[in-house]
């Protein structure tokens, strides 16, 4: 096992072979040095383990030791401790300002200078050890992950939950302790106004995940999720989907993704309700349902959902799809809609 080294910068001949004496008694490697211009360039070329470095020295004092030392990166961490004849407060304070670790009070006993090196090489250890995590923490964080397999795993373990059409999944205020993965069928989030009316916040279709919201910002759900269309499902436990997001980075970075595109949706939402006309935000409605069923072109939805998405009175959505069928945009047969002009619908909306 390599010895420690320990370089001792001291003009003192009788303190310095003393001091040097006492530590490979100790069981230390010492390096010796008789003014500072030499020991600075005995700590270049050896890099020690630790310095004792005298303070009132010929050519170069311990300051300018520090200070020389301080500015190359392979010598800027070693530990270094000022002994010194006097230590008054001005001189403690400039050497600790500088980055000096400890100081020694000349004449100092053998305990005293053996309790000051080991306390110095313990902490450098500890830092070592720290930084040595990080880094492999780091290096980790870099490296090739495969958290959305493991997510996509978790899920492939799990039950399929088939669900009819209706049936309540959770509701505002149960202890969100799921997050759900749509395999078909679709989801409608709602929440409860003050006046007792409903509002739809989201529709939730195949490979999307919901209930996430919840799970991030508190202990209870944030709405109610209902079956909109038969579904099937499956999910993992709340406990689960947390140790995933802490362990692979790529996962925490979708449902980041997830969540930001969820505050844009509904911040959307909002102005729609505020600003967009009836008819336009029937259209935009009709035209979202549309690109969820592109493959046929109709899907069925009562005209309660379709008022709850747009947020206006049922009579206004019959008024507004009486008035689409009229136009030829729509076709509307026993509550399944079918898109006839996606591109008029479109156009209307923006």
């Amino acid at each position: 096992m390599e010895k420690i080294k320990i370089l001792i910068i001291e003009d003192n001949d009788d303190i310095r072979e003393s001091t040097s004496e006492i530590l490979m008694l100790a069981g230390y490697e010492v390096l010796q040095a008789k003014n500072g211009k030499q020991g600075v360039e005995l700590a270049i070329k050896y890099i020690p383990d630790i310095i004792l470095c005298d303070i009132m020295m010929p050519e170069l004092d311990g300051y300018g030791v520090l200070y020389l030392l301080s500015k190359r990166e392979e010598t800027s961490l070693i530990p270094f401790i000022f002994i010194t004849a006097k230590a008054d407060r001005a001189e403690i304070r400039r050497g600790i300002e500088m980055g000096a670790d400890d100081y020694l009070t000349k004449p100092f006993d053998d305990i005293e200078l053996l309790n000051a090196i080991e306390g110095r090489l313990k902490k450098k250890e500890h830092q070592k050890k720290f930084y040595s995590s990080n880094s492999e923490q780091m290096d980790h964080l870099f490296q090739p992950v495969n958290g959305l397999d493991e997510l996509k795993k978790s899920f492939d373990d799990r039950k399929i939950k088939i669900l009819k059409k209706k049936q309540i999944i959770y509701a505002e205020g149960d202890t969100a302790n799921t997050v759900y993965l749509i395999l078909s069928g679709s989801v409608k989030t709602t929440k409860m106004t003050e006046d007792g009316k409903e509002l739809m916040t989201c529709v939730y279709y195949p490979d999307e995940y919901f209930g996430i919201t919840s799970l991030f910002t508190g202990r209870e759900y944030k709405e109610t999720a209902e079956v909109l269309e038969d579904a099937a499902l499956r999910s993992i436990p709340r406990e689960e989907l947390d140790q995933l997001v802490c362990k692979y980075p790529d996962v925490a970075e979708k449902f980041i993704k997830i969540l930001a595109q969820s505050v844009v949706n509904h911040e959307q939402q909002l102005l729609h309700l505020a600003y967009f006309s009836v008819r336009k935000r029937m259209a935009e409605i009709l035209s979202k349902l549309y690109q969820a069923h592109s493959e046929t072109g109709n899907f069925e939805i009562s005209r309660e959902n379709l008022a709850s998405m747009a947020g206006m009175a049922i009579e206004t959505v019959s008024r507004i799809l009486g008035d689409f069928k009229e136009e030829g945009l729509i076709d509307r047969n026993a509550g399944r809609i079918t898109i006839l002009d996606i591109t008029r619908l479109q156009k209307m909306k923006n």
